[in-house]
Parts: structure tokens; sequence; C-alpha cells
């Protein structure tokens, strides 16, 4: 924690900072009713308070506020109470908080004042809500962190050029992914420990590449293609890389972050937190930072509160949608958009500005979602005025802002939007209420977002009053997953968004009645999806290929909180996190069903698998090896005989060693047996023998009475 720096600690380093301005009446300055500048208020007692934070030495909580009258003796504690009462409705000032220097002939203030907070977060409020704030015309307040002034004053009076440091070549980050054995790496969190591994199937358990004990304080996150790890601390962010060092590559301060989202190619990272009100009433305060990954430089921060963003989507936090920023236009980096009251803000990461200077206005607008691959926005807006106004799906393309195409929906009680990951389709799933207003059903918009014009189709099922438990697309391909029902257990049903004839109408293919199954994992290549049923079901898995409409094999898990395919898929991972106290660890399976090891591990936090980058190789080249599979496989088969040779040659040395242990028991069980001769002679009155057939067994009769009563007949006569 930082030291306690008081007031007259920093008098030596204020004594060149003299400002004199003309003096004012401070009896004409009148401060409207109910002023607060927009931020809280202390009438009630209740001042802004922030959770703890950890400093560095430094002046990082006190502000200097120039610009303030210059007053005498007798109105110096009139000037301190009107400074006090628009300071503290910021944050706790500390005892003796407020230094106003003196001129020591005039007996005048200096025109600033010193402002010292308990944090240097509740700091850096005061300044960015109180800078440029007018007390009158003459007195516009300018407003600094002293930690600023420290720094400033620390430039030399002559230029001197910067030192040219010799160039150092960096650590190959993608280094990993030239590994002969073409494993996969992931990463877990058990206790306080973080540990990356080689996933080795071969070897049938895993490979230690890196350990660290408190290496996050809540989680860990892969970059979007693998090149970084970041962590979580409460001073900030941390990106990590390398082949086994795991090196810190750059730090992104930001006190308090509660979450963090890589931009698709990686470029940049955003930082978010959340702060608690002091009111009730209030809403929560939210800080959002956009930093350059590479060189940590910040390149755009909102600060604001929770109700000025949108709620719409999912994995709400603190009331706001996560994540706030969404990238779009793929991996290039090139816009990222956040939803407002009424408004889609569109950025461009060129300036950083709104694009066409201004946002998309968008009256009633709750969601919106981008394409991966391409520059377009999905937006909903829902019914308005009792259903007179329909509500509408809508896609926009960026930077434009044309619209593309426009779907009205009626009676529509929810609507969610699915991207499949090519940017080929997207399917809009609507519930909609029935003609009673009592109930909903369900049914699919299908948008051919490739083809001309933007077809749409719309999919109901056999039972359009089936309940829809999940919804998932087949990763590069045109099929789709569903699973429905309201019993126990439910249905799934297959679907093409082609025919047999290429041709564009949606056929289904397939449905399996009755399975124990609420979530859907398609494989990240397609053609295999593992149905698994968690959370009621407990852990039952079913891996299915799509392609030949069969199930390869059943599993289970016993209470699987979390499922996820290796960026290849083939290997897929199935864990039971510290959501249950028991069972905790996770295992690896093969695409098709068999299990390869279990790990166990107590407090088990997080299992990711780490990105891949797309593949360098062209589409052509894919294709020919494809082909050629069998001339490829030959190598790879030796390896297989080879590994299953030395898999075997561990079992024959296991057995060995558990014989020879055996062995070494019996040995000196006989030893102990010897040892033991003459007392077991003496114990047997002087018998030598061990040998069991040496003697007799005799059975002998032993009558013992147990009880005795006498009982008085009664005369017959």
């Amino acid at each position: 924690m930082a030291e306690v720096i008081s007031m007259a600690d920093i008098e030596a380093s204020t004594a060149r900072l003299g400002i004199d301005l003309s003096s004012i009446n401070l009896d004409s300055i009148q401060l409207p009713p109910g002023v607060d500048f927009g931020i809280q208020s202390d009438d009630d007692g209740d001042l802004y308070q922030d959770d703890p934070l950890e400093f560095e030495g430094g002046f990082g909580n006190i502000i200097v506020v120039d610009n303030l009258p210059v007053v005498p003796p007798e109105k110096f504690e009139k000037l301190e109470g009107v400074v006090r009462k628009i300071y503290s409705q910021i944050g706790t000032i500390r005892e003796r908080g407020i230094w106003m220097p003196v001129n020591s002939e005039t007996q005048k203030t200096l025109g600033y004042c010193f402002i010292e907070y308990n944090t240097a977060q509740e700091a850096e409020l005061a300044r960015e809500k109180t800078n440029g704030y007018k007390l009158d015309k003459s007195h516009i307040f300018a407003v600094n962190v002293l930690d600023d002034f420290e720094k400033y004053m620390k430039v030399p009076e002559e230029w001197k050029a910067s030192e040219i440091k010799p160039y150092m070549v960096g650590e190959n980050l993608q280094q990993w992914l030239t590994d002969e054995k073409a494993r996969d790496q992931f990463v877990i969190r058990a206790g306080s420990n973080t540990e990356v591994f080689w996933n080795d199937p071969r070897q049938l358990m895993p490979e230690l590449v890196h350990q660290r004990q408190y290496w996050t304080e809540s989680f860990v996150q892969w970059s979007p293609l693998g090149t970084y790890l970041a962590t979580v601390h409460r001073q900030g962010a941390a990106v990590w890389g390398g082949a086994s060092t795991f090196n810190r590559l750059m730090r992104f301060a930001h006190p308090q972050v509660r979450q963090i989202d890589f931009s698709p190619g990686e470029k940049y990272i955003i930082t978010y937190s959340s702060h608690e009100p002091s009111k009730p009433q209030d809403s929560h305060r939210i800080v959002i930072n956009i930093f350059d990954v590479r060189t940590g430089k910040l390149m755009l921060d909102f600060k604001g509160n929770a109700d000025e963003f949108a709620t719409g989507g999912s994995g709400g936090v603190s009331g706001i949608s996560w994540p706030v920023i969404r990238w779009g236009g793929g991996r290039e980096d090139k816009y990222f958009a956040s939803i407002g009251k009424n408004v889609i803000a569109v950025y461009e990461t060129e300036t950083f500005t709104p694009v066409n200077i201004k946002s998309m206005k968008v009256d009633n607008v709750v969601d919106f979602s981008w394409s991966p691959t391409d520059p377009i926005l999905a937006l909903f807006v829902p019914e308005q005025g009792g259903g007179n106004q329909p509500a509408r799906v809508s896609l926009v393309q960026i930077p434009g802002k044309e619209e593309l195409r426009q779907k009205n929906l009626f009676s529509v009680s929810d609507c969610k939007v699915y991207w499949q990951n090519n940017g080929e389709y997207l399917a809009v799933k609507v519930d909609r209420y029935t003609k009673t207003k009592k109930s909903t059903y369900t049914g699919f918009e299908l948008f051919r977002i490739k083809e001309r014009d933007i077809p749409i189709e719309v999919l109901e099922l056999d039972n359009k009053n089936d309940k829809i438990i999940a919804f998932a697309w087949e990763p590069k391909g045109h099929r789709f997953a569903v699973i429905h029902g309201d019993g126990p257990r439910p249905d799934i049903s297959f679907y093409s968004m082609r025919t047999s004839q290429n041709t564009g109408r949606v056929s289904k293919l397939m449905t399996l009645k009755s399975k124990q199954a609420n979530a859907l994992y398609w494989s990240p290549a397609g053609r295999y999806i593992l149905l698994a049923g968690l959370k009621g079901f407990n852990g039952q898995l079913e891996f299915y290929n799509v392609d030949e409409l069969e199930t390869m094999a059943t599993g289970e898990h016993f209470m699987a909180t979390d499922i996820e395919w290796d960026p290849t898929g083939r290997y897929i991972a199935t864990a039971v996190t510290s959501v249950h106290e028991m069972e905790n660890g996770f295992h690896i399976w093969s695409f098709n069903g068999k299990l390869l090891y279990r790990i166990s591990r107590d407090h088990f936090y997080q299992f990711l698998w780490r990105p891949r980058p797309p593949s360098l190789m062209t589409a052509e080249k894919e294709e020919e090896i494809a082909k050629n599979l069998k001339k490829y496989s030959k190598k790879y088969e030796a390896e297989d005989q080879d590994v299953s040779m030395q898999l075997n040659e561990q079992d024959r040395k296991k057995r060995k060693m558990l014989q020879d242990q055996w062995n070494e028991w019996v040995a000196k069980w006989k030893q102990w047996h010897e040892e033991e001769r003459q007392l077991r002679i003496q114990l047997r009155d002087g018998e030598a023998s061990d040998e069991k057939e040496e003697y007799a067994a005799k059975e002998v009769e032993v009558e013992e009475v147990l009880d005795v009563s006498e009982e008085i007949v009664p005369d017959q006569d």
C-alpha cells in the first residue's frame, strides 16, 4: 500500500508554482441550487467510496486546482468552504486534505490549492469532472494531478538526443506452432497455480510447458489467434508470450479491472471496470479503455454511467451487456461499435473516431451483432406502440451505413441472432405470441448473406410449440442443429441450407428422439458434433457423425460443467470446475469418443485450449492433401506404431517392477518368519515343526450346563 502523504510533504515541491490572480469578492459567488456537476452528492453523508487500491509511492491521489481567486486572510475560510463544497461531492477528502499556499509578503492566497483524496481514482475523477469548470467569468478551473507536475518538472532544460539502442531480436511468439508432433497447448487454473501444457494423447498424458503460482488474480484468457496469454490484476491487465518461457510483454494500467477482450486480429485489448454508486438510485460508473497490444498506448477511453449504455445481449456485467465494445470487419480490426440509447456508435481504428463523424441513430434499438467476416451489422428493434409498429431485424453495411436487408416481425416476445462463423448465413430465432397472448412459439428466419438480394427463408419445427433449448451452426459448413422439446428428454434435429441439388432451400436431415442432451458442441472442422447433457443430465456425452448420421460413441463425465474442442477438431476436453466441490478436474477425449486420459485437480477453475491462427495453406493445397491423405499418413502410422511399442514397453517395465516389488516383499516375509522360529517353538511347548500336516486334528465334545430350573408338577389325582 502507498505510504501516507501529508500536505506538508509537498510544500517544497510547489514553491515555484506561484500564480497571482486579481482578487475577487467571494460574497458575490453563488453556487447554483443543487449543483453537483454530474457527480455524486454528499448531502446525506454518503460519500463516493471505491474499493481500496494499491499504489506505488507518488502523488496520484492529489490534485492541483489552479485559477482560484486570490483572497486575503479574512476570506480564506469562505474560499476553502466553496472548494470543499465542490470537491467533497466527488470523493472522500482526507483530514486536513485541502491546502492553499499563501504569499508570505501579502498574506494572500496564491490562486491555487492542493486537494488530497483517499484514492487516485477519486483524484482522476475530480480532474475529469471539474477541469474547465467556470466559477465566474474570471476564474475557470484548471485541474491536474500532482504527479503530472512532478513529471514535467523533471524535463531537462537542454535537449538531449535519445540514445539509440542496438536492435535486439525478440522471441518468436509463434514458435509453439512448429511443434514436431503437431500438438496443441492448453492452460488450466487450479488452486493458486496457473499451468500451460502440451496435449500429448500418444503418451496418454499432458506435458508441462510452464507453471506459475499467483499468475493472475481472477482469470486468464488467450488472444483470438493464440499469440498472447492475458492475466488480470487489481492494477490492470498484462499479456505474456513465448514458446515456453511466457515472458511478460506488456502491461495495461486499469485499477480494479473486471473484464478484458481482444480484437479479432489481436491488435487491441479492451479493459473494463464497474464501480458501485454511492447512492442506491444511481447507476454504476463504468470505465472502458482500448489499448494497443504491442505498444501499450491508450487509444481511446470511455467513462460514464451504466445507464448510458444499452443492456441488450447476454453476459451482462453490472447491468451492461458484455462485451460492451464489439469488433467488426473480421481480423483486420478495422471497426468497433457500442450501443447506446437510440444509437449505435461505430468507430474506425484508423483515427479512433466515429465513422462518417457521427454515430448511427436507430430509434429503440436494443441489440446488435457483427458478421464474423464482413463489415455488416445485424440490428434488432422490438415492437413499439403496443404492436402497431412491428419489430424488425436490419442488416447495415459499414462504413456507408446502407441498409442491405430488413425483415419486419410481428407479435414478437423475444429475438436472438446466430451468425455462421464464415458469415454466409444468419439465423434469427423469433419467439412469437400466440393469438391469445398466453403462450409463445418459436420459428427461425434464415438469411443467405452471400446470395443476391439476401433471400430469407422461414423455418418452423414440425411441432412449432416445442421449446428451443439450443441452436448451433456447423463451423465452415451449411448445416445446423437444434435441440427442441418440452419433455425431460428432448429431440435433436439436423438441417441443411442446401438440398441434394445444392439449391437454396432448407432441408431436414434427421431427428434424434428422446436424447439426454441440452447443449451442442460442433467440431471446429465441422462434420462431428458432441451432444452433451449438462446440469440435470449429469454429464451424458454422445459423439455424433453428421455426415453419416450415426452415433460413434457415448460416454459420461459425471457433473461436467465445461466442454471445449481443441482448435483442430481432433480432441475435446470436458471439465468439472469448482462449481462443484467434488470430482474437480478434466478429461481429454478423441473426436470419436475415446477417453484418452483423466486429470484430477482440487479447486479447478479454468480450462482453455490455445487458439490457432488460420492456416497459411491455400484451399487448393488443402484439397490436394486431402486427396493424397494415404501418402502423408504413412509417416504418422509409423510414428503411431513406434509410440504403441513404446507404450507396450512401458507397460512391460511397469509389470516387471510390480513383480519385483512382490518378490521383495515375499523374501522379507520369509526372513521374518525364520527369525521368529524359536519364539514359535517356545509358544508350542517345544514342538519344533511348523508343518501343518504333521499335526493331528481331534474333535472333542464338551458339555456345559448353561442353566438349571426346578418346576413343581401338580398331582394328577
